[in-house]
């Protein structure tokens, strides 16, 4: 199992997953239904993650075609040193080996996230979530029926079927190599995965990302902005949390008054400063701890700032360090705010819902990465790769 697969054969095994899930189409519509029909929780966020439908189905196919279609993540020369001895040395770019992605409900990262680390040549270890089990099952069967056409081992990928007990004494002495670890999922999955891992993870982050409304900012603009990044998908790490208004803005109350009309009416429930709700019939913050706060839900924290300093520091103090947006037509500042906020993803006049490997032009993602190590951000197919050097001599001794 530690030989690499050739880049054709994985190609080809990627090729042949695409195929199954569009010929099994219907028949995982209704195993998935089976799962929602289980899942007894009321998460609105959860049941959004959790179903499979023809747009993700077709989100799973294009995924698949698209990496089938990349160039190979491994062997690729990033430093190349002749030395004065006449040893020629060259790094390039090399498989993990096993790579363990823990997710929660999401049926596609057992497509998506399964399909770059088996492209970037790794051997695959899922544990997905309880509520997700059927599906997955199901889309495992595939990837094995897809690796058995190609001639190919069905253990490349390979499914976890572990309660909570289990998951944690595996991780503390895996039965088989692991060399990383990517947790999907909320805050709760990440601390655990942190807690029990023994060797490298990779922290797919929380979000809890802002919008800063500068002084000099389009309002329609700014209006537009956060109504998307609010209300377009809830349950993703790229959704708006916070939104901060400069009040050196020009009549900055009417804008706060008009994006709180503008969000009820998408049935969000704000929640706002001392400020906010003096001018707005909303209910105020009770505790500054609610800055920490994801959401994953129709609701939203709306504050106020005196300065571009004192937006740039409240983020930092209490973001996830995923994304955060400033809205403002002079770009000197908004340079300035991008070069200071210490998230993954910096914007000017633009929403924070663009946090992804797709739209990033990575062709997808296997997670966003909070940490800075080794990679921040999404982490795609060229990303997902460690590195190895490799020295030619005849006989040099030092």
């Amino acid at each position: 199992m530690n030989h690499l697969l050739p880049i054709e054969k994985r190609d080809s095994v990627l090729s042949k997953m695409a195929e199954l899930l569009e010929k099994e189409r219907t028949n995982l519509k209704t195993i998935n239904q089976q799962d929602i029909i289980n899942y007894s929780g009321d998460d609105l966020a959860m049941e959004k993650r959790l179903l499979v439908d023809d747009t993700k189905i077709d989100g799973m196919i294009l995924s698949l075609q698209q990496l089938a279609s990349q160039e190979d993540p491994i062997g690729v020369e990033r430093f190349n040193f002749d030395h004065a001895n006449g040893m020629k040395i060259i790094n390039k770019t090399a498989a993990f080996g096993t790579i363990m992605i823990i997710y929660e409900s999401r049926p596609d990262v057992t497509v998506e996230a399964g399909g770059i680390a088996f492209k970037s040549g790794n051997k695959i270890l899922l544990k997905g979530g309880k509520e997700s089990l059927l599906s997955n099952l199901k889309i495992v069967e595939l990837w094995h029926q897809a690796l058995k056409e190609n001639n190919v081992s069905p253990e490349w990928v390979e499914y976890l079927n572990y309660d909570r007990e289990e998951t944690q004494a595996f991780l503390e002495k895996p039965t088989q190599k692991v060399d990383l670890i990517i947790p999907r999922g909320g805050e709760k999955l990440i601390a655990f995965v942190k807690k029990h891992a023994t060797c490298p993870v990779i922290i797919s982050g929380r979000g809890n990302n802002f919008v800063y409304v500068q002084a000099e900012a389009d309002l329609d603009k700014a209006l537009e902005i956060i109504i998307n990044a609010k209300t377009s998908n809830i349950s993703v790490c790229n959704a708006l949390d916070k939104v901060l208004i400069d009040t050196n803005l020009e009549n900055w109350e009417a804008f706060a008054k008009q994006i709180i009309v503008e969000l009820q009416q998408k049935n969000v429930a704000i929640i706002g400063d001392e400020n906010i709700s003096k001018i707005a019939d909303v209910p105020q913050i009770n505790s500054d701890l609610i800055w920490y706060e994801e959401f994953l839900d129709y609701k939203i924290v709306i504050g106020t700032t005196n300065s571009d300093q004192e937006a740039i520091d409240k983020i930092n103090k209490y973001c996830g360090g995923h994304s955060a947006s400033i809205i403002t037509k002079n770009d000197a500042i908004a340079q300035e705010f991008m070069e200071n906020v210490d998230t993954a993803a910096v914007y000017q006049n633009a929403s924070t819902r663009f946090t992804d490997g797709g739209q990033f032009g990575l062709g997808g993602e296997l997670a966003i990465s909070t940490d800075k190590l080794h990679q921040r951000g999404p982490i795609a197919l060229q990303h997902l790769v460690t590195n190895k050097w490799y020295i030619y001599g005849d006989g040099q001794i030092r």
